[in-house]
């Protein structure tokens, strides 16, 4: 069992180490592919919010966004390996914050080819999302291993 538990946890936190590690080969000075890919989306949940809730989301480069992604995606997945909650709290939050942005099908038209292909991502970051949440369920569920405590031998009697 531990040893399908480990290789269960390297197989799902290998996806967030791969792309964690391409795209920080890719960032270069400006943040690379992956900014200018989330830089109009980006545009559009900052608009979204400010009109819909009337929240001034404040001025953020948008390098720094994915130089965080990176960070929460690299250090969750290897600290996931070896199966810290911590790790699954800041690959949760990089899912919470990162998929409504990046995964926006609710902005195309259901006939849109964009519109299906964003919807699947959408539903497989909702899988890995829920797979983490059932994680630290089952992390938290799990009683702490008791010590013993050790009592008086007995005396013997004659």
């Amino acid at each position: 069992m531990g040893f399908t538990s480990f290789a269960g946890r390297v197989l799902f936190a290998s996806v967030f180490i791969l792309s964690a590690w391409q795209e920080f080969n890719e960032f270069g000075v400006d943040g690379g592919p992956a900014a200018k890919a989330f830089k109009p989306k980006f545009d559009v949940f900052t608009h979204h919010v400010n009109s819909c809730l009337g929240v001034h989301v404040p001025e953020i480069e948008i390098k720094h966004i994915v130089g965080a992604g990176i960070a929460l995606k690299g250090i969750g997945g290897i600290l996931f390996i070896f199966g810290s909650s911590l790790a699954a709290y800041l690959l949760v939050l990089y899912l919470a914050i990162s998929t409504p942005i990046l995964c926006d099908f609710y902005n195309y038209d259901i006939e849109k080819t964009e519109f299906l292909q964003l919807f699947l991502k959408f539903t497989q970051s909702l899988a890995l999302f829920g797979a983490l949440l059932f994680f630290l369920g089952m992390k938290n569920s799990i009683p702490r291993r008791q010590l013993k405590k050790k009592t008086a031998p007995k005396t013997k009697t004659i």
